[in-house]
Formats: C-alpha cells, sequence, structure tokens
C-alpha cells in the first residue's frame, strides 16, 4: 500500500542530521542502463549464484531462477499469504553457499496463532530447481490481517549471525517499543535458527531473545558496511521521517515515540524528536522518498562511489546516491530518475550494481 507523500519541514531537536533538500540530478547521466532480466513485476529481492544466475523474489509467490535468459520457477516453497505489503520478500544465499547450498527466504506466512499473516524466516537447500530441507528459523506472532509493514530484509555479519527486519504490522501503540512482543524489531539469530548467547533480551523475562533491536517502523533496506561490518538500514517512516540507521546491539530507535514524521492526515504523531536514550537517525528524509533497497558500494568498478549509500525510492522513483563523510550525507544525487519504482539494490559479485524496477526488470548499471 502506498501512501501520499507532502513536504513537510521538521526542527531538530537534537543532532540528527536534517534532510538536505537540494537533491542533485547529474546534468550528464554518469552510467548506463542494461536490462539484464525482462518482464518482472516487482522483484521484491535478488541474489547471485556462484555461477552468476540469479535467484529473484516476486511478491505474488514466485521463487525464479534466471539463467542464460530463462526463468526458471522454483519449487517446493512454502505457504505464502500474498496480503498489502506482505508476499514472498526477500532471498538471501548463505556467506558458504558453495559449500552447503542453503538459501534464506523471508515472506508473510499464515502459519500459527490469529489470523492473517506475520513475516517468517525460512532455511532451505536448493537443489536443482526445487526447495529441500526446509526449515522455518523464526515466526512472527500473532499474525494479523493488517496489510502493512512486513519488513524484511535479510543481512549476514562478518561473525555468521543472520539480522532480518519485521515492521511493526500497523501496530505502533502495541509493539515496536515492547520487547516481550514481535514487531518493529531487528532480530539477530544464528544461521540454523538458534539463538546468539550474547543477545541483549536473552536473560530479560518474556522478551522476544532473538530481537537485536527495537523502536522500528518498517525496515525495507538492510546492508553490511563493506568496512565497518556494522549492519545499516533504512525504514519508512510516516508522513515525512524515513530513516538510515546503524544498527546497535539493544538500542532503542524510537518509534513511535520520537519520529521526524506526522500522521498522513497531517496531525502530529508527538511532539518529541529525541530522547536521552533513544538513538537518532544518521539521516532523515522529508519528504518521505518511502525506501527499498539498500547497498553501500565498496566495487571498484564505480571509484567515485565507494563507500557511499544507494537507496531506492519508491514514491519518487529513482535510485538516490548519497555520499557520507564520518557518517553525515554532504551530498544526495538523483540516479534513473523517472525509470520506476527501485524496489531492490544490489551489488553483484562483478562488482556492478544492479537494481529491480517494478513493472520492468533488473536492470546492470555501467560507469559511462
Amino acid at each position: 500500500m502506498i501512501y501520499p507523500y507532502f513536504f513537510v519541514v521538521l526542527l531538530s531537536q537534537a543532532c540528527a542530521q536534517t534532510v538536505d533538500q537540494s537533491i542533485k540530478t547529474p546534468e550528464k547521466d554518469p552510467i548506463s542502463t542494461e536490462l539484464i532480466v525482462p518482464d518482472l513485476k516487482i522483484p521484491w529481492g535478488f541474489d547471485f549464484l556462484p555461477d552468476g544466475s540469479l535467484l529473484i523474489t516476486e511478491k505474488s509467490g514466485k521463487l525464479i531462477h534466471f539463467k542464460d535468459g530463462k526463468k526458471i520457477e522454483i519449487k517446493g516453497l512454502p505457504e505464502i499469504k500474498v496480503l498489502g505489503q506482505g508476499g514472498l520478500m526477500e532471498v538471501k544465499l548463505h556467506p558458504n553457499f558453495e559449500r552447503n547450498q542453503w538459501i534464506y527466504l523471508s515472506y508473510s506466512s499464515p502459519e500459527g496463532e490469529g489470523r492473517g499473516a506475520n513475516t517468517a524466516i525460512m532455511r532451505a537447500k536448493l537443489e536443482g530447481n526445487q526447495l529441500s530441507n526446509q526449515k522455518v528459523l523464526y515466526k512472527a506472532s500473532p499474525n494479523t490481517s493488517k496489510p502493512y509493514h512486513f519488513g524484511s530484509r535479510i543481512e549476514f555479519d562478518d561473525q555468521g549471525h543472520l539480522y532480518f527486519s519485521v515492521g511493526d504490522r500497523g501496530s505502533r501503540d502495541e509493539n515496536p517499543q515492547n520487547v516481550t512482543r514481535d514487531g518493529g524489531k531487528i532480530y539477530r539469530i544464528l544461521d540454523d535458527g538458534s539463538i546468539p548467547k550474547d543477545n541483549p533480551f536473552i536473560n530479560q523475562k518474556g522478551a522476544k531473545t532473538a530481537i537485536f533491536s527495537y523502536g522500528h517502523r518498517n525496515p525495507q533496506g538492510m546492508a553490511k558496511h563493506p568496512t565497518t561490518g556494522e549492519i545499516w538500514v533504512h525504514e519508512h517512516g510516516p508522513r515525512g521521517g524515513d530513516e538510515l540507521n546503524i544498527v546497535k546491539k539493544g538500542k532503542n530507535y524510537g518509534w513511535p515515540v520520537i519520529t521526524y514524521g506526522i500522521n498522513y492526515s497531517g496531525t502530529k504523531i508527538t511532539d518529541e524528536t529525541s530522547r536521552p536514550n533513544m538513538e537518532q537517525p544518521v539521516y532523515y528524509w522529508v519528504p518521505s522518498i518511502a525506501p527499498s533497497g539498500l547497498e553501500i558500494v565498496s566495487s571498484n568498478n564505480y571509484p567515485d562511489w565507494k563507500g557511499n549509500v544507494l537507496a531506492g525510492s519508491l514514491a519518487f522513483q529513482y535510485l538516490e546516491r548519497l555520499v557520507l563523510e564520518n557518517n553525515k550525507v554532504t551530498y544526495r544525487e538523483k540516479l534513473l530518475d523517472g525509470m520506476g519504482r527501485v524496489r531492490s539494490v544490489n551489488q553483484g559479485p562483478d562488482g556492478y550494481i544492479y537494481v529491480g524496477i517494478e513493472g520492468k526488470g533488473i536492470f546492470k548499471l555501467t560507469p559511462k
């Protein structure tokens, strides 16, 4: 579900960097685009197999193997309930996929307590064009028929932890600030679904022990920083207040107690944009760009982009490049302007950036 986005100017009460309204559109396009995978509706996520072929999720519930110009549908998926923003979402290969053949999926699952669905993370082996050895590693609960804010991206860190996001599921007053409830969280588990012994809430009575950080709204971008190894996320704000955050153990990111956004109706959510015990974003967007897909460039193919953040915009239909110095945004640039709703962004093993655009497909970006 896409809401209207308007220009909203809010004054910061703390040290978060305010939005730079002067996003630049280059006079000469610095990149050329090549359509690699055509005719995709909503390519929610994709990842590269060792042979250079692609695994692609269609939100409608299809997992596609694209190889040698052909699309092959992978069989053996779990039951997926396509509900509003939910469906088949992320796909991520295990860092040691060549050895163990594990892939990881996030999807909206109807299994468990309550009507509707909630976000699930599953591990399976890819054997030919079939999934086998399926295991649900985490299932958020309870199910709800609300069609909003499933999350859900997946990323591995350098220590073998798997991170994933679950949005607040449209229950902002119940879920994000309560660690005994799922929703509005970043989670950390091991690759087999077990809970790391040093997770921050593992000894707190009643807490969901997989939680790593809380107070999030709807994170739909996640990437490991190529230099620091930190996990970065961006998340949808309401009307204004999309955020770029570095995920830190046990920290509270404030939603909905503090926010730089307002309700879609124009009314206030809160008068507060900061509290001493809540994290400030690295950056926030006003107006909301509706960010989806996140990558931090490490490739030598783009020497001027190394260390830059790439974020897709669903609302304004472009790819945004953010230049950071000491985790402060110093420059914003608009790429692929008007090409369509950018849903997913990844750097491939060949060092090139690939972008999934709704209603079109997956494009390769080559510097001119």
